[in-house]
Formats: C-alpha cells, sequence, structure tokens
C-alpha cells in the first residue's frame, strides 16, 4: 500500500483547505483509510477515518462540522476538506490505512504540513 497526501500550506483562521490522498495498491474492501495528525509536541490524534465496512465516516470531535471526508474510488483518492480552520489545526497531516477505524494506523505515507496563521 502506497499512500501520498499532498494538498497543504498556509491559510488563515476561518479558511479552508483541501487535502488529497492517492492510494495505489489499496484494497478498499479490506482497510478502512483516513486521517491523522500530529503537531509538535503533541500526541498524534486521529483526525478522521472512512470504514471499509460500510463507508461511514468517523470524525474527531475537535473536526466534527468542519472537516468533511470523501473518496473517489475510481481515481484512488480520498480528500480532507478543512473549513474554518482554526491555529490548532496547524500541524502535519497524514493518510493512513486502518484495519479498523477504532485501532490504530496500520501505515503511513509522507506528511502534508498544515499552517493557520494570521
Amino acid at each position: 500500500v502506497q499512500l501520498q497526501a499532498s494538498g497543504g500550506g498556509l491559510a488563515q483562521p476561518g479558511g479552508s483547505l483541501r487535502l488529497s490522498c492517492a492510494a495505489s495498491r489499496f484494497t478498499w474492501d479490506y482497510y478502512s483509510i483516513g486521517w491523522f495528525r500530529q503537531a509538535p509536541g503533541k500526541e498524534r490524534e486521529g483526525v478522521s477515518c472512512m470504514s471499509s465496512s460500510d463507508g461511514t465516516t468517523h470524525d474527531a470531535d475537535s473536526v466534527k462540522g468542519r472537516f468533511t471526508f470523501s473518496r473517489d474510488k475510481r481515481r484512488n483518492t480520498v480528500y480532507l476538506q478543512m473549513n474554518r480552520l482554526k491555529p490548532e489545526d496547524t500541524a502535519v497531516y497524514f493518510c493512513a490505512a486502518y484495519v479498523s477505524c477504532n485501532g490504530p494506523p496500520l501505515g503511513w505515507g509522507q506528511g502534508t504540513q498544515v499552517t493557520v496563521s494570521s
């Protein structure tokens, strides 16, 4: 499985960014796929995950109502639309594969930096 995240950058508070993750050699029916983030000095935080069993998404409370996870199976790509960004969203974001959205990530690709600052 190869996962390549992109789309990070600098945004102002209240702004938006869309992250993309291109997945290759990924078995959609077997693995769940999602995003986690890592900020300096903080623990890894799961952001959003789409379950392989039924396609439902599970969002962290900190991003509910602001971030939207979507998938384009034809393009083997998932997206994380991030709206109403806050400075505390600043982190490196990673796209990851999971056996279950309730468990830890199995593997992930290179992350993409998101910085929210005025």
